[in-house]
């Protein structure tokens, strides 16, 4: 049960970061807190709409929020982001493999082939 609320987390966390607006969120974020307010101020779009984009990442655990008196203040938990890059990496090192045995696979027959034409070529100038 807990191996499928980690990858719900997760899951969570790359849907957040899926979106250029949230992650325009995390860039102000990560000079520092901020008011829910000043985070939306830069935004076309409603204060309802940043707070919706707000609780996704809050959702993906990029995003803590914290009263004070009645202000909402955001910070960045960069945990996620690394976790994820790590995932990311390992992803590339595991597919750079796979594929690099497959470019040696698809390459074989080619080489062989060449060295059977080159042995005919050989075999023809002797006689």
């Amino acid at each position: 049960m807990r191996r499928a609320a980690e990858l719900a987390s997760f899951d969570h966390t790359l849907i957040a970061l899926a979106d250029a607006t949230r992650r325009e969120i995390l860039r102000r974020l990560s000079r520092g807190d901020a008011r829910v307010t000043d985070v939306a101020a830069p935004f076309a779009i409603s204060l309802n709409s940043v707070s919706k984009h707000i609780v996704m990442l809050e959702r993906g655990g990029l995003v803590r929020r914290r009263r004070e008196g009645r202000e909402h203040i955001l910070s960045l938990d960069p945990a996620p982001i690394e976790r994820a890059a790590q995932w990311m990496a390992a992803q590339r090192e595991l597919w750079t493999a796979r594929l690099d045995a497959l470019d040696d696979v698809l390459r074989e027959p080619a080489a062989s082939a060449a060295r059977a034409r080159g042995a005919r070529k050989r075999t023809a100038s002797r006689r």
